[in-house]
């Protein structure tokens, strides 16, 4: 996804290499080239002004070291602050002491939380844990239904007592269901418990545009269940209005981590990169794909 970024930071940093030592007029011909290769995809400005500032203040103290070449320590500067950009750390999830392990889903419709769900049950499960998925979502029409069908492909149960809002009742609008999806959650972690599943996946209803009522169902469900991670999903392609996004659904349900959805597109991808630094939450899974495989823990050092 990030190929042109990459291409755009090589040719930026190419003009440092063979140097036998760097001016301060180097440092900002490449700081230049950086600034635009960040800002051409999609990188919100302020993040790219603090990157900016912190790899000229670095580079410009730079020492010259015996071991490295000025070229090679820019280029590790640079490298470093990407990471940090991105978390620095690969976070992993934090898991209950006394399990259930309650996973919230959040964000926007159309991001891919309902997959989502699929492929973390998936991962999960490879680890040796035994996730049930909770249908949270009764606006959609057919969100329970498609929620069944990616738990039978995970091959994780779904507990869905609650129908939603049903495809053929063309007559519904979004947002008419009759159901409760806070006490669908709250029923769901009890039946988790009863059947000795260790994680429980809540999959929770999502709105084209962020508005009160979805942030206080979020909120409610939220609330209920105390979940040990409120993991907020967006589709990575949606470019400078995943910061927005993220920063509405930090102060409306204040999530715990990132999960970054259709990495694999030739988006910009400059949403990834601003997220962590612009909500202070770690992005903890990156979904590459179509398939239920095509999911991973991210880890920053390897983005960089």
């Amino acid at each position: 996804m990030f190929e042109s970024l990459s291409d755009r930071l090589s040719g930026a940093l190419k003009g440092l290499r063979g140097k036998g030592r760097l001016t301060e007029a180097d440092i900002n011909a490449t700081a230049r080239e950086i600034r635009l290769a960040l800002l051409e995809a999609d990188v919100s400005l302020p993040v790219v002004r603090a990157f900016i500032k912190r790899v000229k203040e670095r580079a410009n103290g730079v020492v010259v070291s015996e071991a490295l070449n000025p070229a090679q320590q820019v280029i590790k500067i640079v490298n470093e602050e990407l990471q940090n950009i991105l978390g620095g750390e690969t976070r992993r999830l934090n898991l209950a002491k006394n399990p259930p392990t309650v996973i919230m889903l959040a964000g926007l419709q159309g991001a891919g939380k309902t997959t989502l769900a699929g492929k973390l049950a998936k991962h999960l499960a490879k680890q040796g844990h035994t996730p049930m998925l909770v249908a949270c979502d009764l606006q959609r029409p057919g969100a329970v239904q498609q929620l069944q069908i990616v738990g039978e492909r995970a091959e994780v149960p779904t507990f869905a007592p609650d129908p939603g809002t049903s495809l053929d009742s063309l007559d519904h609008e979004m947002g008419t269901s009759h159901g409760d999806p806070v006490a669908v959650a709250q029923a769901g972690i009890e039946e988790a418990g009863r059947t000795k599943h260790d994680v429980v996946i809540i999959d929770t209803a999502g709105r084209l545009g962020i508005d009160e009522t979805l942030m206080t169902q979020a909120r409610n469900i939220r609330d209920a269940v105390n979940p040990d991670e409120v993991l907020f999903v967006i589709d990575s392609m949606i470019g400078q209005d995943a910061v927005t996004t993220a920063e509405a659904f930090r102060d409306g349900v204040d999530f715990t981590g990132v999960v970054l959805t259709k990495l694999d597109g030739d988006a910009r991808g400059g949403a990834a990169l601003s997220i962590r630094e612009v909500t202070g939450k770690p992005i903890m899974y990156a979904s590459t794909g179509e398939k239920l495989e095509d999911f991973d823990v991210f880890h920053p050092d390897r983005m960089a």
